[in-house]
């Protein structure tokens, strides 16, 4: 059988998701901007799919900014931000684990002048709270932390975070990457006190190539693409409908029966552990069980190189992976796992698995059989 643990990556879309944006490239074709009917219709299905992402987080429709995905989101929001506010002080915090959209443009920022701080992780993966009091000076104007991280699921304390950050110095702009986060967590940005909420489409169902950048009203941060204008003139170009369309419908699907859902990954994520509880040299990262995201579980399989265990399942057909598929095609240490001090010899050692809306317990009981049959012919390998 075929099981697909790696639902962080990407997930399978949704049916109606698919047949959404199909009658859209069959029907309602029509550019946005056109002046007449087929243009109109066009335009309607693009707020239909604001309108119901404007729902999910009780926000005003007018506060979303369509994009192609988290990492246009997360650069957007970045250096949208920094640029636009740049007068009132160039010093930006972020943490030690972020993902590498937030980590590389922050980087940039640097080259661009700015002063970066990047706050320390405890071992279960929260970042530290009195390092971001003590962070917070009068040239900060941008905080940007992750929801929940995309290695080990660890989670933030987003409320917490935005209330300091409001204590030291009130018109700090709060980022939230939201891309893990979104869909398995009800968010409501003007209560938790965000700013800016990055999301991408095909984390939660949704088409790839579509994400969405919340930005509250009256935070000024500057367009990174110009052009026609559209979007307000904070995203110019003719808007993906059938792309919108699909992301609109993702987020319908994913909110309904919600709770269900969260238990549900929250079952399959004890059922994982707890099938390979008993075997010897494994190492669970991040924080508890219940307390993590529910969708992720990092493993370390000590004695194992990650990408070896990870081809093994696949010759099995179970899908996996390795730190964030984002960076694998270079290859590296995960930068997270160094930042929570795991082991140094676990750091090569580690897997990730993720579930989605589809995954089921026999694909659980499948991988557990599998890895326990794995592991310990594996690990009679010498290393290399």
């Amino acid at each position: 059988m075929e099981a697909y643990l790696d639902n962080s990556s990407t997930t399978r879309v949704y049916a109606r998701v698919c047949d959404k944006m199909m009658k859209v490239m069959e029907e309602e074709y029509g550019n946005p901007s056109s002046l007449h009917m087929k243009g109109f219709r066009a335009e309607q299905c693009v707020k239909e799919a604001r309108e119901e992402i404007a729902r999910s987080l009780r926000v005003s429709e007018k506060e979303i900014i369509f994009t192609s995905g988290g990492t246009e989101s997360n650069n957007m929001a970045l250096i949208g931000a920094a640029m636009a506010n740049k007068r009132k002080g160039m010093h930006l915090i972020t943490t030690a684990f972020e993902h590498a959209s937030v980590a590389n443009t922050m980087r940039f920022l640097e080259e661009q002048g700015f002063r970066v701080t990047i706050l320390p992780v405890s071992h279960e993966g929260v970042v530290s709270l009195q390092a971001l009091e003590e962070a917070i000076c009068p040239e900060t104007i941008l905080v940007s932390v992750m929801y929940v991280n995309n290695e080990i699921g660890s989670v933030q304390p987003i409320a917490e975070i935005a209330k300091i950050i409001r204590r030291k110095k009130a018109d700090i702009i709060f980022h939230v990457d939201a891309i893990q986060a979104y869909g398995k967590y009800v968010i409501r940005p003007k209560k938790q006190g965000i700013d800016l909420l990055s999301v991408s489409g095909h984390k939660i169902h949704g088409p790839k190539g579509t994400g969405f950048l919340y930005i509250r009203d009256k935070v000024k941060i500057d367009p990174l693409i110009l052009g026609g204008g559209q979007q307000k003139g904070m995203r110019s170009g003719t808007e993906n409908v059938p792309g919108v369309v699909g992301l609109g419908e993702a987020v319908h699907e994913i909110y309904k029966d919600h709770e269900e859902k969260i238990r549900k990954m929250y079952e399959l994520k004890h059922r994982l552990v707890d099938g390979l509880s008993d075997l010897e040299g494994i190492v669970i990262n991040g924080q508890p069980l219940d307390v993590g995201a529910p969708q992720i579980v990092s493993i370390s399989f000590r004695g194992i190189r990650s990408e070896v265990l990870l081809h093994a399942l696949e010759e099995r057909e179970i899908y996996v992976s390795a730190g964030s598929a984002c960076s694998s095609n270079h290859p590296a240490l995960s930068g997270t796992l160094k930042s929570i001090g795991v082991e140094k010899d676990l750091l090569d050692c580690t897997l990730r698995f993720s579930f989605g809306v589809f995954t089921t317990e026999s694909e659980i009981d499948y991988t557990v059989s599998v890895i326990r049959e794995l592991v310990p012919v594996l690990r009679r390998y010498k290393r290399i």
